[in-house]
């Protein structure tokens, strides 16, 4: 059944609504997506739809916002995705400045000290469901457990950098894909033929030219790029701020598999820099996970203290919006380069097999980085150092683990109510 693109008026109103409802982390923002688009407003069709998440899972960086990136430029080209990648992250970012400012406003009061004393334990509860998640579809025989082993092994014993890991992975990936395809190319792909109402629908065949590329490069580098130079003629560049920006612009580019796999990396570089302290960091997380939009988010926490922690000689308030600000600028607006510049080529990427063992083989790694980012947040949260055992974070942690594992209790719900709890406990003086 043939179903009439939507006009820009209509996606432009589903976009808005979309950036202000994307709870749930990427696997709840996606579901939200082809709920949507596909089942209920039948915008685009189930192949299409697939096919280009498949192709966000090859790129760094958040897949359910580009994703939507992908989704509006589908629809109406380069406005559509601007608009659906846009709007997707301005709800969260607005909401997560003014949480960031409560914090550093009011985080020394009893309460606040209860509520984040129940979001840490959760965090970590949430990042180890979220490690069971995605390995129980990689690890499916002896080589994807032997790179998420060897990927924890080097970022926890060896401290080796992320994006070499990642590198590494995908290296190993794809001439495993070329060597033994059938033990590197876990990850199932989705290509299938459109039919001919879903090539009506979408209207997708742009020509994939050299000057078209060139323009999207060129173009996208520049507005990538500008505010960070800006910063540092403006303040130097050994202020925070265009510190901030180039590490967030690297970071950008090696973010493969999500968040949780670049925490451990930019929470390593965040707090040695000294923009923030460990137990921040894990504040940090708690509040992007009560925000819509990407968990990615909480870079823009980082960036916030950052700037209000080294303000030099700006205000801290100042200071510190201008961090959050750029921290935002340049981990989303690359999003936008390699959808636009790749999604013309999708077609030529759908079968082929040595990218799929790449994805898997790095898929595979990050398993192992998040497990090191579970660790991490425990050791720090559950066994402080010169203190006692942490015992209500402990019991929390386990609750709220098996309750996600086997009850597949909620993200926002459990952490809602470990927040509640933690200012309960506080409270009552135990």
């Amino acid at each position: 059944m043939e179903t009439a693109r939507p006009t820009f008026a209509e996606a432009f109103r589903f976009w808005v609504k979309l950036g202000c409802i994307s709870f749930g982390g990427p696997a709840g923002q996606i579901a939200i997506m082809h709920t949507e688009l596909v089942e209920k407003r039948r915008w685009v069709g189930e192949e299409r739809f697939l096919h280009a998440l498949n192709y966000c899972m090859l790129l760094p960086g958040p897949e359910a916002q580009q994703l939507a990136i992908y989704l509006g430029w589908l629809l109406h080209r380069t406005w559509g995705g601007i608009v659906a990648g846009a709007f997707f992250v301005l709800p969260s970012a607005v909401l997560l400045w003014a949480l960031s400012w409560l914090y550093v406003s009011f985080g020394a009061q009893a309460w606040m000290v209860g509520v984040f004393g129940g979001l840490k334990p959760a965090v970590i509860a949430i990042v180890a469901v979220a490690a069971l998640r995605i390995g129980g579809k990689v690890l499916k025989n002896v080589v994807m457990w032997a790179l998420a082993v060897s990927a924890f092994a080097a970022i926890y014993f060896l401290n080796a950098p992320f994006p070499f890991i990642v590198l590494g992975a995908g290296v190993l990936g794809w001439l495993g894909g070329k060597w033994r395809p059938a033990m590197f190319a876990v990850l199932k792909g989705h290509a299938g033929k459109m039919t001919n109402d879903e090539c009506r629908m979408t209207d997708v065949e742009v020509r994939p030219t050299m000057g078209r590329a060139l323009c999207v490069c060129v173009l996208c580098l520049v507005l990538w790029w500008t505010p960070v130079l800006l910063a540092g003629w403006w303040l130097g560049w050994a202020h925070a701020i265009p510190q901030e920006g180039l590490f967030f612009s690297k970071a950008a580019m090696v973010t493969f598999g999500g968040a949780y796999a670049v925490l451990p990396y930019v929470s390593q570089q965040a707090v040695a820099t000294g923009w923030l302290s460990a137990p921040q960091m894990l504040d940090g997380l708690g509040l992007a996970e009560t925000t819509p939009g990407p968990l990615i988010m909480v870079l823009q926490f980082v960036g916030f203290l950052g700037g209000w922690n080294f303000p030099g000689p700006l205000p801290p308030l100042l200071a510190a919006t201008l961090g959050a600000a750029i921290t935002t600028w340049t981990t989303f607006v690359p999003c936008f380069l390699w959808i636009f510049l790749g999604a013309p080529h999708i077609e030529r990427l759908r079968e082929n097999r040595a990218l799929t063992a790449a994805l898997s083989a790095i898929t595979a790694a990050v398993v192992g980085v998040i497990i090191n980012l579970a660790l991490w947040f425990g050791v720090a949260v559950l066994f402080p150092k010169n203190a006692p055992v942490n015992g209500f974070g402990t019991v929390l942690a386990v609750l709220a683990f098996i309750g996600m594992q086997r009850w597949k209790w909620g993200v926002i719900p459990v952490v809602l109510a470990s927040g509640a709890l933690g200012a309960l406990w506080m409270w009552l003086g135990w």
